[in-house]
């Protein structure tokens, strides 16, 4: 009995620990540390939402709670130009996720699949686009642009946008396509379809997690870019929003209440385009990972 009770207890001590099983002092440093980061993440939009909330004269102040008013979501209907730069932006943005989506999709598959001269140059060409800052490449674009008549155009905004999403998006698409068996093509052709069909019927509905990816990619993107929408769009019935929220600051100072009102407001379409897209995200990103 003594035997087996002191080999009992060797094996224990050489049991490894699992992952789980911490010490009290270990959870509650992990405890604190998320509270901490989570409070980091927060605490900038909170203070946003409180500031739309209060009126001029407690804008910079941290008394978020007196004289709480909708004032500023109101003026911000009524007296400025929101709603038409909220219109510009949807359809900017929209126009340039539909047609990212389909670009970037077709592009991977055809990298994916296919074999054809240049395929290897247009890869590194994908990723070369990449590493080009937007300071860089604003006065090429604004020239070809304005070359060609797209300035204070949202096909020329549009254009502009879909230079800086599919490259990523197609790259992505392709890792992603690569994990889709080729006997799905295979099966596709034996039944008589094109390879357009078998691509639109047979792998786009197994590449929805990807897609996913994709449209939030290009949805955000174009909907909280600023650097082209404010040099490419003049005048309040072209500007987009966020060439719009410029229109509350000036040398003077800032219109704190309007601008914050128009933030709030702007981060709603895109909360709803990720709590769409949510359950795709982490499963896209991770499959178009694995064979990029």
């Amino acid at each position: 009995m003594t035997t087996v009770t002191a080999s009992t207890a060797r094996h224990s001590a050489r049991k490894p620990k699992l992952r789980g099983d911490r010490s009290p002092v270990a959870s509650v440093a992990l405890h604190l540390t998320l509270i901490i980061a989570s409070v980091i993440a927060v605490f900038p939009v909170l203070w946003v939402l409180l500031t739309s909330l209060k009126p001029a004269k407690f804008a910079t102040t941290t008394d978020f709670f007196k004289e709480t008013t909708f004032e500023n979501y109101t003026n911000l209907i009524k007296d400025t130009e929101f709603l038409t730069w909220f219109g510009n932006s949807v359809v900017i943005a929209g126009l340039s996720t539909v047609i990212g989506v389909f670009v970037s999709a077709t592009t991977g598959y055809a990298v994916s699949r296919f074999r054809f001269p240049g395929k290897r140059g247009l890869m590194w060409t994908l990723l070369i686009t990449q590493m080009f800052p937007v300071a860089v490449l604003i006065v090429p674009i604004y020239n070809i642009m304005s070359s060609i008549g797209l300035l204070n155009q949202p096909a020329g905004l549009v254009i502009t946008y879909l230079t800086i999403s599919v490259p990523f998006c197609a790259w992505m698409m392709k890792g992603f396509f690569d994990t889709i068996p080729h006997e799905i093509d295979e099966s596709g052709q034996v039944d008589g379809l094109t390879p357009f069909g078998t691509f639109w019927r047979l792998i786009l509905p197994l590449a929805k997690p990807g897609l996913a990816v994709t449209a939030f990619y290009s949805f955000i993107t174009a909907w909280g870019e600023v650097a082209y929408a404010s040099a490419f769009m003049v005048g309040d019935e072209n500007l987009t929003l966020a060439g719009g929220l410029q229109k509350f600051v000036n040398q003077y100072g800032a219109q704190w209440g309007p601008m914050t009102a128009a933030s709030v407001l702007i981060a709603i379409p895109a909360a709803l385009v990720f709590l769409f897209a949510q359950k795709h995200l982490v499963t896209g990103m991770s499959a178009g990972a694995v064979k990029g």
